[in-house]
């Protein structure tokens, strides 16, 4: 009797996960650029820059904050859309859709292996921001339930995008070339290297559309203090208008990935 679809789906996704983990790892690219990357960053922007941002607030505790959402952006966003362009052209992605496997167990490949990533990379930085520059871990069950809900909606968030976005570059070869401005961009406007508030206010908006804003806030409520809401653009975390941002990207991101995934390069169709 053949096994139906769906229950072959998740078993295949797991082993197309645990696959996915061991070749980012033996990648150099993805080990530099998407995890090696943040952690250096970290290191360098919280030696070099001291001072406080605000009363009881540091720089390096607000850039750990905006940092572990950026790593998750890079992680979830960048590495996608330049790694898949790359295996089209290879002709990876029209093998696998040649043989008997669930198209979803690919994209659950692609997710697991971002969220391990994503996790482990976290946790390291936060390994290295408190033991070397004095960050505070979460101290209460309520802050650390914070930290997983905006991580679980955040590379979700990111990780649609990015697969989303893979279909826009036109050859693997360029697609860092693409990919990347569009990540740093983003960073640069979302509150990871500049206190957000003292950003241009159209800067500001603009970057209220896009998760990564989202994602920096709510790790703000996670490790500065309560005080620190005050100096948010509204006043307080709003962490129920965080959730609903990052939520609705997941449904944009699922929705542009049904419309715009592709299995071959263009000169294949």
């Amino acid at each position: 009797m053949t096994t139906p679809v769906r229950a072959r789906t998740l078993p295949i996704g797991l082993l197309r996960g645990g696959l996915e983990v061991r070749q980012f790892f033996r990648a150099r690219e993805s080990m530099i650029f998407s995890f090696a990357l943040p952690i250096l960053l970290l290191v360098v922007f919280g030696s070099v820059f001291g001072g406080d941002v605000a009363p009881g607030v540091t720089f390096t505790q607000y850039f750990v904050a905006g940092m572990i959402a950026a790593a998750q952006l890079t992680n979830g966003f960048q590495t996608l859309a330049i790694q898949i362009p790359i295996e089209r052209d290879r002709g990876v992605l029209k093998r696998l859709y040649g043989v008997p496997m669930p198209a979803a167990s690919y994209f659950l490949g692609k997710v697991i292996m971002v969220y391990l990533v994503g996790v482990a990379g976290t946790a390291l930085m936060l390994v290295i921001a408190a033991a070397f520059f004095g960050l505070d871990l979460p101290g209460t069950a309520q802050r650390w339930l914070t930290l997983g809900w905006v991580t679980l909606l955040g590379i979700a968030a990111c990780t649609l995008c990015g697969i989303a976005f893979s279909s826009i570059p036109r050859e693997g070869k360029r697609a860092a070339a693409v990919v990347t401005p569009v990540a740093l961009v983003m960073q640069f406007i979302s509150g990871v290297f500049f206190v957000f508030t003292d950003l241009p206010s159209w800067m500001q908006h603009i970057a209220a559309v896009f998760p990564l804003k989202w994602m920096a806030q709510g790790m703000r409520s996670v490790f500065l203090p309560d005080s620190f809401a005050a100096n948010e653009p509204a006043g307080s975390w709003e962490l129920g208008r965080v959730a609903l941002m990052l939520s609705l990207w997941v449904i944009a991101g699922s929705a542009l990935c049904l419309l715009t995934f592709r299995w071959t390069a263009r000169e294949d169709r």
